[in-house]
């Protein structure tokens, strides 16, 4: 019999009481494969449970931070002393602007505000005339019949219907 090296789970029946070894065993090599061939994950289970544990993306229904559709905001500011704006200049850019009325933008909003080439405080007035122009160079009827551009029309078209209903410009 060789020395135990590997620690395995006692099982339940066969769980000491006051002076035994408590939840833990010490197998060799040999035992340990054993002890893993007698295993199953899914005793217990019913079928449903077993179902769900078995599904390709189980335990990644929860968006965490690292995977956030947010952009990165960069440090806190407040965590440390920049005087000459050396580190926080990385940063500015990718924080994003605010608009002048104080009304929120959403991700998808300042996306198709900035696919149809408009800047964060644009007005409904300049969202209709931006549009109007867009149409007008992509649409076949209006550049001569060149089609070439039709996926970008799509495009412009989806962004100003979700933008016309967008809270921000109601």
């Amino acid at each position: 019999m060789e020395p135990g090296e590997f620690r395995a789970p006692v099982p339940e029946g066969r769980r000491s009481g006051f002076n035994g070894p408590g939840e833990w065993q010490w197998l060799c090599l040999d035992h340990v494969r054993a002890f893993n061939n007698g295993y199953n994950f899914f005793e217990g289970m019913s079928p449903d449970e077993i179902e769900e544990a078995q599904r390709p993306y189980a335990g990644w229904e929860r968006e965490t931070r690292a995977f956030s559709a947010a952009p990165h905001m960069g440090p806190r500011w407040s965590d440390f002393a920049d005087p000459l704006e050396a580190i926080s200049a990385r940063f500015r850019e990718s924080v994003p602007q605010e608009r002048g009325d104080g009304r929120p933008l959403s991700t998808e909003d300042r996306r198709d505000l900035k696919l149809l080439g408009l800047e964060t405080n644009a007005t409904r007035r300049d969202l209709r005339q931006r549009y109007a122009d867009l149409v007008r160079r992509y649409h076949p009827d209006r550049n001569g019949g060149d089609r070439s551009h039709e996926k970008r029309l799509g495009e412009v078209i989806a962004a100003y219907t979700r933008l016309k209903r967008a809270a921000v410009f109601a």
